[in-house]
């Protein structure tokens, strides 16, 4: 309610109330959904620096860049050559450039979460009409929806370049498709660890190591263990150690249900029965990284 007139003081009184001018507001009032939008665009932005300084736009870029060149130049020699097919398969170009998508997450997780952590103005996005729940899935949208644009891009351009050099048209659909499919779940697994990780902790390093960490290490242990299991001839043992890093995870799920090849040791990918239980395993991870982060969320918001 405004003050028209400021209080006359009494003599001696040290006391001043001045009309700062306070009125009520009438506009629109946008809610949750508007704040939710808000908070999703606004992160997705930041996933590549935009609206941020120059020095924050360059390693998400530059990482974009390096996922698109060389599906470039895999689309260039296959014009130049008049190839019959891509010399990558759509459903392989993430699995070899894991280490793009890895640093990718690393990178952007913790910039996503940790700052908001580490300045402690989580609870002032809940003074808002925004709750825990709005927060996680706006988060985990914005990283999943940024990756899948890593992911994605390449696909586009393999699929632009198979067109414009007259390949099969039914074929490259199908395989672009299958690969959209899969690099959408793996967007979605991806954000899910990293935003987990990233959000135990409010230091961005110690979140990227970490990050880099885990992806690295499980990558490397379940890949040495399927080349002992292939050179043991313990052929049937290959899928189930497929289960215990996220990298091959996909790369089993894919093989089983997407006409993909498996890059495991001997290419000896999951059976149907088998590959069931991978995308029982990805959507639970998935399902487990978002009850972990708004478990989380809700001890930072009190």
């Amino acid at each position: 309610m405004a003050i028209d007139q400021p209080l006359v003081p009494q003599p001696g009184d040290q006391t001043r109330i001045h009309n700062i001018g306070y009125r009520h507001y009438d506009g629109p009032r946008l809610g949750r959904a508007y704040a939710r939008r808000s908070l999703y665009s606004q992160s997705l932005r930041g996933s590549y620096g935009l609206g941020r300084s120059v020095k924050s736009k360059v390693l998400p870029m530059l990482l974009f860049v390096v996922m698109c060149v060389p599906a470039a130049i895999m689309v260039a020699v296959a014009v130049a050559t008049k190839a019959k097919d891509l010399p990558v398969d759509y459903t392989r170009y993430a699995i070899i450039m894991q280490a793009v998508i890895g640093l990718y997450v690393a990178s952007q997780a913790p910039q996503s979460v940790s700052r908001d952590l580490r300045f402690k103005t989580v609870p002032l996005y809940f003074s808002r009409p925004i709750e825990t729940a709005d927060y996680v899935r706006a988060k985990f949208a914005a990283l999943a929806s940024a990756m899948l644009i890593l992911t994605g891009a390449p696909l586009i351009v393999l699929y632009v370049g198979a067109l414009l050099a007259k390949l099969d048209f039914a074929d490259q659909t199908k395989g672009f498709a299958q690969a959209l499919v899969s690099v959408t779940l793996l967007s979605l697994l991806f954000a899910g660890i990293g935003l987990v990780i990233a959000a135990v902790t409010p230091r961005r390093g110690f979140g990227i190591a970490a990050i880099i960490a885990v992806l690295t290490i499980s990558s490397g242990a379940v890949s040495t263990l399927q080349a002992i299991a292939d050179a043991q001839n313990s052929t049937g043992a290959i899928p189930w150690i497929g289960l215990f890093s996220p990298v091959t995870l996909i790369d089993g799920l894919q093989s089983a249900f997407l006409g993909a090849s498996s890059a495991s040791p001997g290419g000896v990918g999951p059976s149907h029965a088998q590959g069931v239980v991978y995308v029982l395993a990805v959507l639970g991870l998935i399902a487990a990284t978002y009850g972990l982060l708004i478990r989380r969320y809700r001890k930072v918001g009190l």
